[in-house]
């Protein structure tokens, strides 16, 4: 079959925002135009397209590109029409309901765990915001997909908060790589992360994992709320609708696991 004609110029383009999409963080323009495959004069002229787009940023000091926000609702936009994602949004406010919370849904982005979706209790203070990527180790989102993901997925990053960790000398939090595998057993024992005080101070934070025909984890069921009113009980009522939740949900998308 003949190949269709297109706009090369667009293809060639698009390889800078790949580079930006798979890297750990901003760039300088000679190693963005390097990792491309072309030179930085060529590929200056592109990213000035793209910063008019807000498809591409660049840091007034550093002087660094990073995506912009059009490309992050791009982004979203697309996980948001993936079929556990829509799924999942029918239900979000039947729970929110039914727990009296603010419940958001996770996926796993090329920086961690990201909000795709939240749904805001009328009695809660605003603590997500869609596009949000989660500590793996001082969030119960961050905590579930760690436990539930392969170690190589997760390994930089785990590495690098550990690290961080451990030059604040955050006593809430794991200080070592034992010590991180002890908390993830305790989110696979009890199927949800939870954490206390740790995202932000007066909070608790549960995820319950949602998985696909396949037994990967697909998405994250998370609710938020103020300790002085949220169920922070591995059995509590919060706890529990999120499971029962997340059960339902990963047994609609052809889950059979326990």
């Amino acid at each position: 079959m003949k190949e269709r004609a297109g706009i090369q110029s667009v293809e060639v383009g698009f390889s800078l925002l790949d580079v930006l999409a798979h890297a750990a963080g901003p760039l300088m323009l000679r190693d963005l135009a390097a990792a491309a495959g072309m030179s930085a004069a060529k590929a200056h002229r592109y990213l000035v397209s793209f910063q008019r787009l807000a498809l591409v940023i660049q840091d007034a000091a550093s002087t660094r590109y990073d995506l912009g926000p059009a490309a992050l609702k791009l982004g979203l936009a697309s996980l948001s029409r993936l079929d556990a994602v829509k799924l999942a949004r029918e239900r979000v406010v039947p729970l929110m309901e039914r727990i009296g919370h603010t419940l958001a849904l996770a996926v796993w982005g090329n920086h961690g765990p990201t909000i795709v979706h939240w749904e805001e209790s009328p009695s809660a203070m605003t603590i997500l915001r869609l596009g949000d990527v989660m500590p793996l180790l001082s969030s119960a989102t961050g905590l579930c997909f760690s436990a539930y993901l392969s170690r190589e997925a997760i390994a930089p990053l785990l590495k690098e908060e550990l690290s961080r960790a451990q030059k604040l000398n955050r006593r809430d939090l794991p200080a070592s790589m034992a010590e991180v595998d002890r908390l993830l057993q305790e989110v696979r024992r009890h199927g949800i992360g939870r954490v206390i005080d740790s995202l932000l101070p007066g909070v608790v934070g549960f995820c319950a994992p949602v998985f696909d025909s396949d037994g990967h984890i697909a998405l994250g069921i998370v609710s938020l709320g103020p300790v002085s009113s949220f169920d922070a009980a591995w059995d509590g009522a919060v706890a529990s609708a999120l499971k029962q939740a997340a059960a339902q949900l990963s047994s609609d998308l052809g889950y059979s696991g326990g």
